[in-house]
């Protein structure tokens, strides 16, 4: 313990929270919890996972990185870390419950588009305008339901990279592809979550 008050942890920037945190002090670990459980509650949301399980995920997830924590060589790498437990356990709840898909080539149907693939994405802005504040909630709950629709694949990448901020690599090494393949799949991700957000947005 290191005997500092609550407000100091709270004050913490990330990468001094988790080495904290990383010398068993649990004051720093409840802090990291605190910050991390909405995002990653929300993350499995996004990721179609069955509203039953999605509070078991999240617990499930929170116990791994306060288990875990001590084990992480370099704290810089934390959101990657987190991103892999969320992955993993997903596709854990998926093999479960026997509903990971036939391998169908979405990327070969997509890629007859015309879109840009580097359209840049203006999907969902956290900092609403007070003008928008009154569509807000139904704009959050459709963009919800538009990445649940998205192809699994799609629907990874741009979770990992909107939602956990993660680079492409750190993306890429997640799901076990290149960087090409990573931007393409969000690129095109992007334009369908473009398209369906149309009538909102205008």
């Amino acid at each position: 313990m290191t005997g500092l008050s609550k407000k100091k942890y709270r004050e913490m920037n990330l990468y001094d929270l988790i080495v904290t945190a990383q010398k068993t002090d649990y004051d720093a670990l409840e802090e990291l919890i605190k910050r991390e459980q909405k995002s990653i509650y929300t993350s499995f949301c996004y990721l179609g996972a069955s509203k039953e399980s999605i509070s078991d995920l999240t617990q499930e997830a929170l116990f791994r990185m306060s288990k875990n924590i001590k084990n992480l060589k370099n704290p810089k790498l934390f959101k990657s870390w987190i991103g892999q437990i969320v992955t993993h356990l997903f596709y854990d709840e998926l093999r479960k419950k026997q509903k990971i898909p036939v391998s169908v080539s979405i990327e070969s149907y997509w890629l007859n588009d015309d879109k840009d693939e580097n359209c840049a994405l203006n999907v969902c802005d956290s900092h609403l305008k007070p003008d928008e504040k009154t569509m807000g909630k139904e704009l959050t709950d459709v963009i919800k339901e538009m990445i649940c629709t998205l192809p699994e694949n799609f629907r990874i990448v741009i979770i990992l990279r909107e939602l956990q901020g993660l680079s492409y690599e750190e993306i890429a090494n997640i799901t076990k592809t290149n960087v090409g393949t990573v931007k393409s799949r969000i690129a095109r991700a992007r334009n369908k979550l473009q398209e369906c957000l149309k009538p909102y947005v205008n």
